[in-house]
């Protein structure tokens, strides 16, 4: 049983991991980013839209890339085998069974007491 960790993100679904919106400044160049995006802005870049992966997708476009990353997700999933399946089956009918055994033995207790204190 072999997991597979990491990030489900993708380019669509917000900021890259460090991204986090603050001004950082870098000391290559000394001005912060949002600093460079207005210059860059300005000079005519940036600004503009662009077709690519961030531009607006039909709705037809976005139900296959959702059924897509389900499958993904799917297939990263650890499924049990049959022999764990029947466990954990049995595991959590016993486990019900059992409550429901305590909850049906405090009911009775309750009732009987109600009737010998209001007869």
């Amino acid at each position: 049983m072999t997991e597979t960790t990491g990030s489900t993100a993708t380019p669509e679904s917000g900021n890259p991991e460090g991204a986090d919106g603050a001004a950082e400044t870098t000391p290559a160049d000394g001005l912060s980013r949002r600093e460079r995006r207005r210059a860059n802005r300005a000079a005519g870049g940036d600004g503009a839209k662009k077709p690519g992966k961030r531009a607006k997708k039909g709705l037809f476009a976005r139900a296959a890339i959702f059924y897509r990353q389900i499958i993904a997700e799917l297939r990263k999933v650890v499924w049990p085998s049959r022999n764990e399946l029947i466990q954990y089956t049995t595991v959590v009918v016993t486990f019900v069974i059992v409550m429901m055994m305590v909850v049906y033995g405090v009911d009775y207790g309750f009732s009987k007491l109600s009737l010998w204190i209001f007869g």
